[in-house]
């Protein structure tokens, strides 16, 4: 009771710091893995090779590899090509713009995922924003909420599904049949609130002549030869994601294998693409994950799930709303990824009490959403907005906790209820 207690407070003084930012992120998570191996809860095993409580070593390295190749293709123009792209596209337009970034993200998340959809848009994002005189934080915080939503739709769209695909046995076809239809509503739904929640920032236009004059999106591409090399070798990533379950190759193998190749056929130096790595961010997600291992090992989380399961039983309709907000709720506080795995093994066991299984289950879509959509609530929230909120730090345009956090949750509110009235009414009304 006493090391659960530690723990907690541990966990709750660094999120506190993390949150109000009176430190450095990075700083108040690894001060708070220092207090973890203070009161004894970690130790080189549980941190660096523990399945349940330590590291996921696969995100890392996902991250790692695509930050390399987005590195590797920031030297040839690409990313200032597509801002002058979509920048003659908007016509100037901030909404128009922000729609348009919001339909790259949401495409792009679901064949990939969420955290490589915004390793690749951010650069452009912030490229194009700076074309234009405009403030880069609204667009990036739209940004990371597309691609949050968009990764609901398939099963490698975001780590969750992948988690609880795995566990549930749900096929990359069920994602599309249960979850793509949601995704489109709520993509939907939230082009038409982005206009309300940035109308601040939305009001003024931009004279496209007097920002770009002659200035053709071809003048920005530098290497034109690297870029076709490095293009194919995105193009077989890409492939390699969408049937990684076939090949039987886990997302970090195929996103280093990428970036090996990358740097290969572009003949790039280390110190060229090494410079691009977000090192605190690899940083921030490692505390990040040894911070909520430590909750796991004593018991925290998942002694949260089982009482959720004594109490709903087999009534299927509660248990699926209780995950549904439940997990949108953890997930705020905690990264959805290390959440869905201590958690996914207790739905296990509310589904096994019930009369379906599989995808037939609303307990697994239920989860589903709530994992992912949740994702949107806080600066930390899920794995993208850690990426695009270093990456924005790291551009001189930083985005403070609570300036992301006032947007995300009022997303994150509406798309659950949104999510709650489909699963109700797919599997329990028009069942």
């Amino acid at each position: 009771m006493i090391l659960t207690s530690a723990a907690l407070s541990i966990f709750i003084v660094a999120y506190a710091l993390i949150a109000t930012e009176r430190v450095h992120r990075v700083a108040a998570a690894l001060g708070g893995v220092a207090g973890m191996v203070v009161i004894g809860l970690v130790d080189a095993n549980s941190a660096f090779f523990d399945h349940h409580t330590g590291i996921d070593w696969n995100v890392i390295f996902l991250l790692f590899g695509m930050m390399i190749i987005v590195g590797v293709l920031k030297q040839t123009g690409l990313f200032e090509f597509l801002a002058l792209w979509a920048a003659l596209k908007s016509g100037g337009r901030p909404y128009r713009l922000l729609v348009l970034l919001v339909l790259i993200s949401a495409t792009v998340a679901p064949i990939l995922d969420n955290v490589t959809c915004v390793l690749l848009v951010a650069p452009v994002t912030i490229s194009v924003c700076r074309q234009l005189n405009l403030p880069s934080a609204p667009y990036l915080i739209a940004l990371i909420l597309a691609s949050n939503i968009g990764g609901t739709a398939t099963l490698i769209g975001d780590p969750p599904n992948i988690i609880i695909g795995s566990r549930a046995g749900l096929s990359f076809l069920d994602f599309l049949i249960h979850s793509l239809p949601l995704t489109i509503i709520l993509l939907v739904v939230f082009v038409v609130m982005a206009k309300w929640l940035f109308r601040h920032d939305l009001s003024r236009s931009v004279d496209m002549g007097d920002v770009l004059g002659d200035l053709h999106p071809r003048d920005a591409i530098t290497n034109m030869r690297m870029l076709r090399r490095c293009l194919i070798v995105l193009g077989l990533v890409m492939v390699a994601f969408s049937l990684h379950t076939v090949l039987h190759l886990d997302p970090s193998v195929v996103a280093m294998m990428g970036a090996g190749a990358t740097v290969l056929v572009s003949r790039t130096e280390p110190e060229e693409f090494l410079e691009e790595v977000e090192w605190g961010t690899l940083a921030f997600f490692m505390a990040l994950f040894v911070l909520v291992g430590s909750l796991v090992q004593v018991g925290v989380i998942g002694r949260i799930s089982e009482l959720a399961a004594e109490a709903m039983g087999d009534r299927e309709l509660l248990a699926s709303t209780a995950l549904l907000f439940g997990s949108g709720i953890v997930g705020a506080f905690v990264d959805n990824i290390p959440y869905t795995t201590a958690t996914v093994p207790i739905v296990e066991e509310m589904v096994a009490a019930t009369g379906t299984s599989g995808a037939d289950s609303p307990l697994w879509w239920a989860f589903v959403f709530g994992a992912d959509l949740g994702g949107n609530a806080t600066a930390v929230a899920a794995g993208a907005n850690v990426v695009v909120l270093g990456i924005a730090a790291k551009s001189g345009e930083p985005i403070s906790f609570w300036k992301f956090t006032k947007y995300g949750l009022v997303t994150t509110v509406v798309t659950l209820i949104i999510a709650w009235v489909y699963v109700y009414l797919r599997y329990f009304l028009l069942a």
